[in-house]
């Protein structure tokens, strides 16, 4: 059997790949991408898997884009961190979905169901009706509480560290790159975009300050109001780079630290 996986957490994916391995040592990963781009490159010039894993949330944005720009004719497994509330409705789908960290079982029960679909369709995949479940992922208001990310996996050096998200004081981006900054001052790079990191992260804790920035509660240090309504933040550690919040923003972010 030949599984595609896409996935941009170098470590995430060696775990997927060891379980499936002890899953069935026959399985075959025939490739591991961590991109949009790079996936939307391979699915046009290789043939299709027997199975691909998806995580949901990549280094270049949100993974659906993969099938807005390329015909994905695959069955595929989600695999993500957050936005439990969809699980059922995508177990209903015939696409599995398995919430990060993945057990064994959870990983095994999915391949079981995608052994009996393709034994009941041996000449179909499972059809993808992309159009649900992209309502059901920006769906606001839900009784199932989301899971937020609480790790990222960093380079530091040769080693590769995981840093809680009590951890870490803001995300700063410059010149198109995304830095990770703990609260005791230390900095690695992230490969998420703001935007990506902005789903990623529970809003209570972190919130989007302007383009630029993404701050824990914890790292707001001052706040002093600033020309035409805007306001000044400072933060901890300190930072060189000012940090200006519109007047747009600056209500809701006063709420944001009230709550």
């Amino acid at each position: 059997m030949n599984i595609l996986l896409i996935e941009d957490e170098y470590l995430a994916s060696e775990k997927l790949e060891a379980q499936l391995l002890r899953y069935d040592p026959s399985i075959r990963v025939v490739e591991t991408i961590d991109s949009i781009r790079n996936a939307v490159k391979w699915f046009e010039n290789n043939p299709a898997p027997d199975l691909a894993f998806l995580d949901i949330h990549l280094s270049d944005g949100n993974s659906f884009e993969i099938f807005q720009k390329v015909d994905v004719k695959c069955p595929i497994i989600f695999t993500t961190a957050y936005d439990e509330y969809a699980v059922k409705a995508f177990k209903v789908n015939s696409i599995d979905y398995l919430l990060k960290p993945i057990s064994n079982e959870d990983l095994a029960a999915a391949m079981e169901k995608f052994k009996m679909l393709r034994q009941s369709q041996p000449a179909a995949a499972p059809a993808l009706d992309m159009t649900q479940i992209m309502a059901l992922l920006d769906r606001k208001g839900t009784s199932e509480t989301p899971h937020y990310k609480n790790r990222f996996l960093v380079k530091s050096g040769q080693k590769i560290r995981s840093i809680s998200t009590e951890e870490i004081a803001y995300f700063y981006a410059e010149d198109k790159i995304v830095f990770l900054i703990t609260a005791a001052g230390q900095r690695f790079i992230t490969d998420y975009t703001l935007d990506t990191l902005q789903e990623l992260l529970d809003p209570d804790q972190f919130s989007r300050l302007n383009r630029q920035f993404i701050a824990h509660i914890h790292s707001i240090d001052e706040i002093h109001p600033y020309l035409k309504g805007r306001l000044k933040v400072y933060v901890k550690p300190t930072t060189d780079k000012e940090i200006i919040i519109s007047s747009e923003r600056a209500h809701a972010f006063k709420e944001w630290l009230g709550k």
